[in-house]
Order: structure tokens, then C-alpha cells, then sequence
């Protein structure tokens, strides 16, 4: 097995966000399968490994040159990182969608999404594709307040918060609509903004949570990644009322384990998100189908996904940087575009 490498622009406050942090998280997760390092490559850190310091120190073509699988994941610094590993063995670990470039031939894809995971199939279906989705952290499952969670009191006693929303990402709709509709309902709303310690706390005190992040990512160009928001509130016994949008899609399976949010009116809606603050235990996720989310988004779980990845993606390595097998190479748009044509004067000479 070879090194791992993960490739973050730096750690400090600057770059935090959730992309940021399950990348760490990530990290550490496969540090228990095999050595793993974080290497950062715009802002030096006296407790971090540096980009450029390893690659003057590994020079293509040297011993060490072949020791590690370098991961990248930073969406729009992708294309340039790929090409200065270029030559080494390297794979996207690919969180949201939509950035519009391409991958050099025979570099794999490590998706968190089945939505991320079928954009690649349809962009680079002949490379190693893995869906290795992000793990809960433990926290989340140890100390949520959901029913059978033995974790603590559950949603038989009301909640100080009926309704939270998270304004990071949220839409105009629900901030300048559904929550003044709400209120003037008589229900109890908490917008929360800036950073919150314990998130877990925060989550168990509210009955319902609200995700609506379609337009923020329709507006930014590219997809939801991951989704762990709606799934964090989940955990925590929150109903759940949310979009469907990109991976998202992928475990919200509507009036299962959470809600659509934006079912047609406002006054739909409201009503629908009343009666989950006034019966939570009707709104609530089933129960075995949160469980299975929950178990297959366990640290544990996750472990043994990247297990086999890793052990995929070093072979797949092996054969195309010592046994020098040439990658497969995906047709381009114009490729296609052509042979469609060909395909139509062939038929009409008949």
C-alpha cells in the first residue's frame, strides 16, 4: 500500500467549511488502514506537510517518486494540482459535481454521492469509479436523541425549538417566506448564523430542521455533494422537511426519512410543517430505514469501503506506473459527434 496523501489548501480558520472538514475527517478514518498524511499546497503551516516541499524532495523518475497515492479534492483547484502530480498516482476524491472539467486519462474517481458518483460514469466511464460516502462523525450517533437511540430523552417531550434553519446555503424562499409565515402561526423559529460549538446540542433541541439548498448550489454552478446536514438532524430525532436536490436525493427518500420542502405552495408547506411541530412522532424518519443510514454511514462502515478502494486504486496504479499499461481513454463529444454521422451516410449509401 502506498502513502496516502490528502491535498487541502490549509487547515487553519481561512479554509474551514464542510468540505474542509470531512476531508480531515476522512484522513483520519483511513490513518488506521494505512499511512496517511495531510499535505497542504497554498498556505504553509509549520504543522503540515507543504505541496512543493514534497515534490522538489520526490522528483519524478526517483525511489520516492512512486511511494504515495495523492488525493485531491478541492473542486476548482483539481485540473491544476492534476497536473502538477502528473506522473504519479493520484485520485479525485470527488464531493460535488458540475465544475465542468475533465480527468486525464486513468485518474480514478473516489465519489461521495451516487449523484457525483453517476456524473463521472457519464463523463469518464473508463476510469476506476468508487463510491466511498462520507462518514458521520461518531458524535452524531452516540449522543443523537432519536427514538431507540438510548441516548437520552426523546421527542415525547416538545422541544424549545420548534423550527430551526440554518441561514448558511439557505434560500430566499424560506428566509423571506416560510419562516415569517411560521411565526405568524405561533410557532417558535431559530434561524441560526455564524458558528455553533455543539452542533449536536443545537440539533436535539429542535423538532423540526428545514434544508432548502437548491438555488445556493444552482447559483454557484455546481451540485450539493453530500448532503450531511438533513442526515445530522436525522440523527438527532429532528423531522426533517428539505430539497431534493443533487446528493441529496440519495438517502431522502420523501416521507420515509425526511419531507420535500417546496411541495407546490406555501400554504402547503406551512400546514405540513405545523403538524410535524405539533405530532413530531408522526413526521419523524422510520425508524429501521434511519438505522440502516445510519449504520452504513458509520466510521466502521466506511473503513471497510476504503478498504477495498485503496486496494483497488494501488493495483489499478501498479499496472499503469511499473507494468506501463496505457490507460483507457474515453471518447470525446466531437469523437461521438462524428461517428454518429458516419453512422448516418453509412446508412444512407445503403
Amino acid at each position: 500500500m502506498r502513502t496516502l496523501r490528502f491535498l487541502v489548501p490549509g487547515t487553519g480558520r481561512r479554509f474551514r467549511c464542510g468540505g474542509l472538514a470531512v476531508e480531515l475527517q476522512t484522513a483520519r478514518l483511513v490513518a488506521a488502514l494505512v499511512p496517511t498524511e495531510v499535505v497542504t499546497y497554498r498556505e504553509r503551516q509549520s504543522d503540515q506537510l507543504f505541496l512543493d516541499d514534497l515534490l522538489r524532495a520526490e522528483p519524478l523518475g526517483g525511489p520516492d517518486a512512486d511511494k504515495a497515492l495523492w488525493i485531491v479534492s478541492w473542486g476548482f483547484d483539481v485540473p491544476r494540482l492534476l497536473r502538477r502530480l502528473r506522473g504519479r498516482a493520484v485520485a479525485y476524491h470527488a464531493h460535488s459535481s458540475g465544475y465542468g472539467f475533465d480527468l486525464p486519462p486513468g485518474v480514478p474517481v473516489l465519489a461521495v454521492s451516487r449523484n457525483t458518483l453517476g456524473y463521472w460514469g457519464d463523463r469518464a466511464g473508463r476510469v476506476p469509479l468508487l463510491l466511498v460516502p462520507n462518514a458521520l462523525e461518531p458524535q452524531w450517533i452516540a449522543r443523537g436523541e432519536r427514538p431507540a437511540s438510548g441516548s437520552g430523552p426523546t421527542m415525547a417531550a416538545r422541544r424549545p425549538i420548534d423550527v430551526l434553519v440554518q441561514r448558511r446555503k439557505c434560500s430566499a424562499y424560506v428566509l423571506e417566506q416560510l419562516v415569517p409565515a411560521l411565526r405568524a402561526g405561533g410557532l417558535n423559529v431559530e434561524v441560526q448564523t455564524g458558528w455553533v460549538d455543539d452542533l449536536v446540542a443545537l440539533f436535539n433541541s429542535a423538532a423540526v430542521v428545514l434544508y432548502d439548498s437548491a438555488d445556493y448550489w444552482r447559483g454557484c454552478g455546481v451540485s450539493e455533494g453530500f448532503g450531511l446536514p438533513p442526515i445530522e438532524a436525522m440523527a438527532c430525532g429532528c423531522v426533517v422537511f428539505s430539497s431534493l436536490n443533487h446528493a441529496l436525493a440519495d438517502c431522502l427518500d420523501p416521507g420515509v426519512l425526511g419531507h420535500q420542502l417546496g411541495l407546490g405552495t406555501l400554504g402547503a408547506d406551512v400546514a405540513r410543517i405545523t403538524a410535524a411541530v405539533a405530532h413530531p412522532a408522526r413526521w419523524q424518519a422510520d425508524t429501521a430505514a434511519l438505522q440502516r443510514l445510519l449504520e452504513d454511514l458509520d466510521e466502521s462502515s466506511l473503513q471497510q469501503r476504503w478498504q477495498r478502494a485503496l486496494a483497488l486504486l494501488n493495483r489499478h496504479w501498479d499496472r499503469l506506473l511499473l507494468a506501463a499499461e496505457p490507460p483507457l481513454r474515453s471518447p470525446s463529444p466531437l469523437q461521438l459527434q462524428w461517428s454518429r454521422v458516419r453512422q448516418k451516410l453509412a446508412q444512407l449509401r445503403r
